[in-house]
């Protein structure tokens, strides 16, 4: 029999079959290769053999993403090098990025207008977990969605919100604007023909490492690049400086500074892995 790995604890898999759900252990030769939440498997008994996977996120671990929804807010304040990294990571293995401000009863109209206008290349989409104003969400969720960013965002309150569960969902430390960790396994739920996953935050993403991407290769990642490219002067530019498209677009105003500005910090991080 086939079916999809929904839930992982230890060496426990749940498994959505067709006509209903197994508990099961994996057997020697699947147990040493790794099984993850998202995988498409075979089984009797024991899961026996995992099916080819479209991609996997490393941390934390999940297979066969069509979707990311990377979530933020005014508060705690975004981190945008990590949503620029995550968009990377998307377009590297095929994932579709869609950026939601969360906390939309709470953040003004300057920061929303902001983050569509930096983002304008991607779909941008507002929502608020605690007003239960998740209408813009729903359409969108479709094959396996993860939520993925910075911890207290809402990711969980957005699920509970879409799922009507009642998952345990920790508060914002006021005094220090860090977020308590409440997810502790990764789980896909059903939503309409799809699932959504939630997943811990996280605040480190080596693109070097998980996409094995070189600083030649990082603009290729950023479409609204594109154009700018066309026009540099060398070929192997890496939109640093000197007769450079990019940066004459970023000038101009075609290209976000703060997308710009992210971009030269990733290249950095890139250079410094070589």
């Amino acid at each position: 029999m086939k079916g999809l790995v929904i839930t992982k604890n230890a060496d426990l898999f749940t498994v959505k079959g067709e006509d209903k759900e197994y508990f099961l252990k994996p057997s020697g030769k699947t147990k040493t290769l790794g099984i993850f939440v998202g995988d498409k498997v075979e089984f009797g008994e024991n899961i026996t053999s995992v099916l080819p996977r479209k991609n996997l996120l490393i941390r934390p671990p999940l297979a066969n993403l069509d979707k990311i929804f990377i979530v933020i807010a005014s508060s705690p304040k975004p981190d945008f090098v990590l949503v620029d990294k995550m968009i990377v990571y998307c377009l590297c293995n095929g994932i579709e990025p869609i950026v939601v401000i969360n906390k939309a009863d709470i953040a003004n109209a300057k920061f929303i207008s902001s983050v569509k206008e930096d983002y304008k290349e991607f779909k941008v989409v507002t929502c608020s977990a605690k007003d239960n104003n998740t209408a813009q969400l729903e359409g969108l969720i479709s094959g396996i969605s993860a939520f993925a960013g910075q911890s207290a965002v809402g990711k969980s309150s957005l699920i509970n919100s879409l799922l009507g569960h009642s998952e345990k969902v920790g508060g914002l430390s006021k005094k220090i604007e860090r977020g308590k960790q409440t997810t502790r396994i990764v789980k896909l739920f059903e939503f309409g023909d799809g699932y959504i996953a939630d997943t811990a935050g996280f605040s480190l993403l080596d693109l070097s490492f998980v996409c094995k991407l070189s600083p030649r290769e990082l603009s290729s990642y950023y479409p609204e690049f594109l154009e700018g490219r066309a026009k540099c002067k060398y070929r192997s530019c890496l939109h640093e400086g000197g007769e450079c498209g990019v940066i004459a677009d970023m000038k101009d105003g075609t290209i976000s500074k703060n997308r710009y500005e992210n971009y030269l910090k990733i290249l950095q991080e890139l250079k410094n892995a070589k």
